[in-house]
């Protein structure tokens, strides 16, 4: 996989791409990530990227120019590999696990991080192939978000980590990953559950089966029904 990423700050970058699975998966092959800095495509000598919004109000708009041009760079770069173009802005939709798991199958992506009042709109509008938010809050900028999009899709990868760990992710089925412990036994009087220690596999699967609805129920009951409609379309066979 190849992902490129738009930025006014590419030196926020520097340290989670360089750190734990994301730089194990570039040093293994399994992804090349790019930052470019936006104001790299700009004309002026002052290398101008943002201007006043028509119509008035706060803040400054980023100008499309730079924008539409940095992602035709790469397009022609890529040749006929067409890359998707992500736009991050909290008018996106929600981004999700399933959202992940989507990007993964791609070989080629481009993510454009918004900053202070917003995008021009027609990046979205005849640019962008989709627009993600990582959440229903505000941030000074999109490239938080982008790096939150870009650890939950290389993950996913395969070769990353192993396929198990994956498959049992929380969200992956609608459901909360169920309770974990480890050593030692006891700790402050507090005791690892005996069934984690019973050594009878099937039980235990049980057991985990029943916390993670259990944890799901009381946390994120908006999750089940998701797992329902999982389960309807399994049923029907569709």
């Amino acid at each position: 996989m190849r992902i490129d990423i738009l930025t006014l700050f590419p030196h926020m970058f520097v340290g989670p791409f360089q750190e734990s699975i994301i730089k194990r998966a570039v040093e293994r092959g399994l992804v090349n990530i790019f930052i470019h800095n936006i104001r790299d495509y700009a004309h002026d000598r002052h290398h101008t990227v943002d201007d006043y919004p028509y119509g008035g109000g706060v803040g400054m708009v980023l100008r499309p120019e730079p924008i539409f041009e940095a992602v035709e760079s790469i397009q022609l770069e890529l040749g006929q590999e067409k890359a998707f173009v992500v736009s991050l802005t909290p008018q996106g939709r929600l981004f999700c696990q399933k959202i992940a798991q989507e990007l993964a199958t791609r070989s080629n992506l481009i993510f454009i991080c918004g900053h202070y009042e917003g995008v021009d709109e027609r990046v979205g509008e005849h640019l962008a192939d989709d627009e993600l938010s990582v959440g229903d809050y505000i941030l000074t900028g999109g490239e938080l978000a982008a790096m939150v999009v870009v650890d939950a899709t290389v993950r996913l990868l395969p070769g990353t980590i192993g396929s198990k760990a994956i498959t049992e992710d929380s969200h992956s089925w609608h459901l909360l990953e169920y309770p974990q412990y480890t050593r030692p036994r006891v700790y402050r009087g507090w005791e690892v559950p005996s069934i984690l220690l019973s050594g009878n596999h099937g039980e235990i699967a049980k057991w985990r089966g029943e916390q993670a609805r259990k944890r799901t129920l009381m946390r994120r009951p908006d999750l089940l029904a998701g797992l329902s409609e999982v389960v309807g379309k399994l049923v029907s066979g569709r």
